[in-house]
């Protein structure tokens, strides 16, 4: 009980101390008040970060329409490529509709980067025999692997393994369960 109530008033304090904190006064600093060299907002409305000496520095209002548009573009492809695991349904190699956008841009990424290697790691399910899962993970495998070539990929950038039901990424036999063992991760080098 002791530790508790020890704990209590630590918490108490640590958010009293947090609330005050955050609280505002309502006044205003100068800009050169803060010790920064950082200026929230230049006078056309966009934001300039300074970097150095120099007192040169990036302004968001010099971006032109197409640079913005390149840049979220850009950091969208990024964020479609954390996804490296694709899932197909029971008894088929198919590529589904959507993980080809996904797929299209691990293919940009690495025709952009000549030197990274990929390993495509081919999966089934449990049912049928094993010759037949490994068989099945191998043609899923090289179905990514086509697919990943006519969008831009090198063939030499990528290994192709199966591993048919011997890695199964989630134990059971329900529907749901055998849906995520059918899959391709592909697993940067």
């Amino acid at each position: 009980m002791k530790l508790s109530a020890q704990s209590k008033a630590f918490a108490v304090l640590l958010s009293a101390g947090l609330f005050a904190g955050c609280s505002s006064t309502g006044e205003t600093q100068d800009d050169g008040a803060y010790g920064s060299d950082v200026a929230a907002i230049d006078q056309e409305g966009g934001s300039t970060v300074y970097g150095g000496d120099d007192q040169g520095g990036v302004s968001s209002s010099a971006m032109t329409e197409e640079e913005r548009m390149a840049a979220q573009q850009q950091a969208e492809q990024e964020a479609l490529r954390d996804i490296t695991v694709f899932y197909f349904d029971f008894d088929t190699a198919e590529i589904k509709q959507e993980a080809r956008d996904v797929l299209v841009a691990h293919a940009q990424f690495l025709a952009n980067n000549p030197g990274q290697q990929v390993r495509l790691e081919g999966h089934a399910d449990e049912r049928g025999t094993k010759e037949y899962n490994l068989a099945l993970g191998e043609r899923r495998a090289n179905a990514v692997q086509r697919f990943l070539i006519v969008n831009g990929a090198s063939r030499g950038q990528m290994e192709t393994i199966s591993y048919g039901e011997e890695k199964p990424a989630v134990m059971g036999s329900t529907e749901s369960d055998l849906a995520q063992n059918r899959r391709v991760e592909l697993v940067f080098e």
